[in-house]
């Protein structure tokens, strides 16, 4: 039971990964300014103006905790983000039959919530940093209750390690 618990945790957990531009030098970075934010998903539970303020609020929050300082007059950083969610179907294989020699495949429908964290250099407008977390649930109020775990956790990664 608890093997079960343990791979039920894995399976929903949130990931995150970044890119960067590793010729950049973040440390010339100190201010940024939230610029433009999309709310891609379909399930008004995703797709709000609440979601998007608490989505800027944890953006700021955590930013803020790295090092930075908002601004809206010439910022280093101009920040945007999009939220999106799509259905998608996994299969699982459990053991089954006579002695369990046999395989049951079940199909798990589930929804995957998926942040993506800009940020940009202000001055010469090209992308220097990425996040993209996901956190694969199967109802959209769950992911909605773990977006502002998803922006601490990749902002996390903020500056980035050469």
């Amino acid at each position: 039971m608890l093997l079960i618990i343990l791979l039920a945790t894995l399976t929903f957990a949130q990931k995150v990964s970044i890119e960067f531009d590793q010729a950049q030098d973040f440390s010339d970075y100190r201010t940024f300014a939230i610029i433009k934010g999309n709310l891609n998903s379909k399930n008004p539970a995703l797709n709000n103006e609440i979601v998007q303020k608490n989505l800027e609020t944890d953006i700021r929050k955590y930013l803020t905790a790295r090092g930075l300082t908002e601004s809206s007059e010439r910022p280093d950083l101009n920040v945007r983000y999009t939220l999106g969610s799509g259905r998608r179907v996994q299969t699982e294989a459990y053991p089954a039959g006579w002695r369990g020699l046999g395989t049951r495949v079940v199909r798990v429908p589930y929804a995957e919530g998926t942040l993506v964290l800009d940020l940009r250099d202000a001055k010469k407008h090209t992308l220097v940093w990425r996040a993209i977390a996901r956190d694969e649930q199967s109802d959209p109020v769950k992911i909605k209750d773990h977006l502002g775990d998803m922006v601490r956790k990749a902002t996390d990664k903020y500056p980035p390690k050469k």
